[in-house]
């Protein structure tokens, strides 16, 4: 009996010990966080034996600290290190500590310098040296040599060809440059991202296989003026190199509609494809650009001259193409009213259009590119005779957030269209190049203060770059009231125009280029920079010129 007293005893104390009614804890004696840490700690040894002095014990701590710094993730200590500008300072922070040296090497190494001769030589033999604590050679993640031009040849890149983690590989303008090297950098390279041969002529079929062999990942090719290039290895990387984004193909006269298809049909992530001046181009090729590239956000394709309308007229009837924002087809002399409407029809959202020296569209096209609305920001029409003034005011009432606008040797233009596009409000650029029709009351309305909302003060014009060039009815008292008006001005092209082609004034205007011919050079009147603010002052301060009374008289028209 005594013993299950006993176990009952204790049963009822095992069940009061789980019961929610049991007492709580005594926190100020039970609490272990007042307990003694016994943990040894991991930053220096503790030290416990009495025999030992106490500065011996100092001496052991302070020989066995680590650095607050040194304690830092690898991450954060990168990301200090990638504020500092200098080469000079990232290279000190190897020369601390192989813990530093680490974690800036990747940075130092990363871009190496070789914008000059002697830099390159240095990276070379870093590279080439096999008694290094680091792998140099996997450690560059983009070269350059662009800036070296001519000097660079297949020897020089040939030692960069153990370099197989390069993403970004710039040849740009390095004209002795050849398969034999590049194709070489390219072979075993799975990490390459961007290729830029511009101007290398000698590039052939060769480098182009090598890309779609080796580079799956890759995302940019510029290949412009690279005529040895043919469809047939063009198609081989559109095949293989699907995640291809960016592509410039400027110049290459050689290709065909053959290629450009592939590259529509098989990579359907490109945003962006320059192919101007590639002269053999045609319908098809635009069509399934725009039709299969449904993420596409520039296309350019000036000079391509056998673009027609059916390009755009058959694209489907239902679809429209939100994310298309940049279209060039300067030159597409093919090109008539119907392609305008519906280019406007299919991407409603474009930002630039530029349709310069589409000679056939008429005010009928400029009516269409109205429908834009707000969303256009830049529209060149330079060239297009045909235009009135009719188009023009119409398409600036309903396409008021028009920054840029080029209207040169619209012939037919009066000073009826300039007035209307001085009311634009945020207007920065102006061509009005040979339109010789204008007066000074364009002038005086493009120098006319702007009030954003009705009710608000006035503030100044906000244009920065007017080309007045061969508008011959222009005076001084035109250009003065503009450049006193807009304080943001800072080129003014006045080529051609007789009040202004005087010694005392043509000392502000800037060189003529050196291409120019002697009657060229004789008319030539362009100011900029510095020249328009000593223009502006010249003819301020000049006694000969009656300072103008912006409120009194300016306005009066």
């Amino acid at each position: 009996r005594s013993r299950r007293q006993r176990r009952f005893s204790n049963d009822s104390a095992s069940s009061t010990s789980t019961s929610p009614e049991r007492p709580l804890l005594d926190d100020d004696n039970e609490s272990f966080m007042l307990n003694d840490n016994e943990s040894v700690s991991s930053v220096a040894p503790s030290v416990v034996d009495e025999d030992i002095s106490d500065s011996r014990a100092r001496d052991i701590e302070e020989q066995n600290r680590v650095s607050p710094i040194s304690r830092l993730p690898a991450e954060i200590m990168i990301a200090v290190f990638s504020r500092l500008a200098s080469t000079a300072d990232l290279r000190s922070c190897m020369l601390v500590s192989r813990e530093w040296a680490k974690n800036s090497v990747q940075l130092l190494w990363h871009r190496p310098q070789t914008g000059r001769w002697d830099a390159l030589h240095n990276v070379v033999l870093s590279i080439r040296n096999a008694n290094t604590y680091f792998d140099y050679y996997n450690l560059v993640k983009r070269l350059n040599l662009s800036s070296l031009g001519n000097q660079v040849s297949d020897g020089t890149l040939m030692p960069f060809a153990a370099c197989k983690r390069i993403e970004r590989l710039t040849l740009t303008n390095c004209p002795k440059l050849t398969d034999l090297s590049v194709s070489r950098m390219i072979q075993g390279n799975r990490s390459l991202l961007a290729l830029d041969v511009t101007g290398l002529e000698n590039i052939t079929d060769v480098t182009m296989h090598a890309v779609a062999d080796n580079c799956l990942r890759l995302q940019g090719l510029n290949i412009t003026n690279c005529r040895k290039v043919s469809d047939e290895s063009l198609e081989h990387v559109a095949r293989s190199c699907r995640y291809v984004k960016r592509l410039k193909f400027n110049g290459c006269h050689q290709l065909t509609d053959k290629s450009i298809v592939a590259f529509a049909q098989n990579c359907r992530s490109i945003l962006e494809i320059d192919l101007a001046d590639c002269r053999n181009l045609e319908d098809d090729a635009v069509t399934a650009l725009i039709n299969e590239g449904h993420q596409l956000r520039e296309l350019r394709l000036a000079h391509c001259t056998r673009i027609t309308d059916n390009a755009f007229l058959n694209l489907p009837q239902d679809i429209t193409f939100e994310s298309l924002r940049i279209l060039d087809l300067t030159d597409c002399g093919e090109l008539q009213d119907a392609g305008v409407q519906k280019i406007v029809q299919a991407a409603p959202r474009l930002r630039n259009l530029v349709l310069a020296k589409c000679r056939q569209i008429t005010d009928r096209a400029v009516m269409a590119i109205t429908k834009l609305g707000k969303n256009l920001h830049y529209v060149h029409l330079g060239h297009c005779q045909r235009i009135t003034d009719v188009g023009v005011q119409q398409l600036v009432k309903l396409c008021n957030r028009i920054r840029y606008i080029d209207l040169a040797c619209c012939s037919n233009l009066t000073d009826a269209s300039v007035q209307q596009l001085a009311s634009l409000p945020k207007l920065k650029r102006i061509g009005l190049v040979k339109c010789g029709n204008i007066t000074d009351r364009s002038i005086y309305a493009l120098a006319k203060p702007k009030y954003p909302y009705q009710g608000s003060s006035a503030t100044p014009s906000s244009l920065e770059r007017v080309h007045l060039s061969y508008c011959t009815l222009l005076s001084l008292n035109g250009i003065h009231a503009l450049l006193n008006n807009c304080p943001k001005l800072t080129h003014l092209s006045l080529t051609g125009v007789q009040a202004f082609l005087r010694d005392d004034l043509l000392v502000h205007c800037r060189e003529a280029p050196p291409e120019f011919n002697d009657h060229q050079r004789d008319v030539f009147c362009v100011f900029s920079g510095d020249g328009v603010k000593k223009l502006r002052k010249q003819l301020n301060d000049d006694a000969a010129y009656q300072q103008y009374d912006g409120e009194t008289g300016m306005y009066d028209d």
